[in-house]
């Protein structure tokens, strides 16, 4: 400046600072192991709407930028949980070696699975439930959820064949037909199992009472496919 009356110079500005990149973890497989665990248990207890993003990244001990880059964003993620979801419950049932099993055998393994994997995994469930009150609007943009159900409904349709070769099963039954009656005994059950107790006056879920279920669920569905 010349004198104390001279404007002063302009500051010049400070130059940008670009935004951090996503830093990509060494770790990616189990980054998106842990967000899709803590995705899964977010979902189940507080539903699509009520889940938050937020949660999920610190209960996966990463943010929200690693989260959107590993899995998308939150409707994404939610579909990816629905994915994963089916996709376990078909590969261990394929664990399930039906098709060395008498055919009678084989159904009452499938019910004693279905029966346990739904005690055994509640946020399935709840996952279930979730998806049922959008009408599945989600699930029926997945590219994966029906063909992952046809080697399993293949599996069940294999059963019922060898069961009719055999003359212990009758014809004409629908695979999808009996996985379903199969999964609803299951699924009704468990998932009204605290209401059914208050009327009833039963302890639903004591051990003595879900094993004579699941006896009868199994008498039931055998029954139903005699000749």
């Amino acid at each position: 400046m010349d004198s104390l009356t001279d404007t002063p110079d302009p500051v010049p500005p400070a130059p940008a600072i670009p935004a951090a990149p996503v830093k990509v973890t060494r770790d990616p497989e189990g980054t998106r192991a842990r967000i899709m665990a803590a995705a899964t248990e977010e979902f189940a207890r507080y539903g699509l709407g009520g889940a938050r993003v937020d949660r999920i990244a610190e209960q996966a001990g990463t943010n929200k930028r690693m989260l959107y880059y590993h899995v998308g964003n939150k409707e994404e993620l939610y579909l990816a949980v629905l994915e994963d979801a089916y996709a376990h419950i078909r590969a261990t049932e394929r664990t399930l070696n039906l098709d060395k099993l008498a055919p009678p055998d084989a159904i009452a393994r499938l019910i004693g699975f279905t029966w346990q994997y739904f005690i055994d995994h509640p946020e399935f469930m709840a996952l279930l439930n979730i998806e049922n009150l959008h009408r599945a609007e989600l699930l029926k943009t997945s590219s994966q959820v029906q063909s992952m159900h046809s080697p399993f409904v293949q599996m069940i349709a294999d059963v019922l064949a060898r069961g009719v070769k055999q003359g212990v099963f009758r014809a004409g039954v629908d695979p999808v037909q009996l996985y379903i009656s199969i999964a609803g005994l299951s699924y009704f059950y468990l998932s009204n199992v605290h209401t059914l107790s208050v009327i009833f006056g039963r302890d639903l879920l004591a051990e003595p009472a879900k094993e004579e279920r699941l006896a009868h669920m199994v008498e039931l569905v055998l029954q139903s496919l005699l000749p």
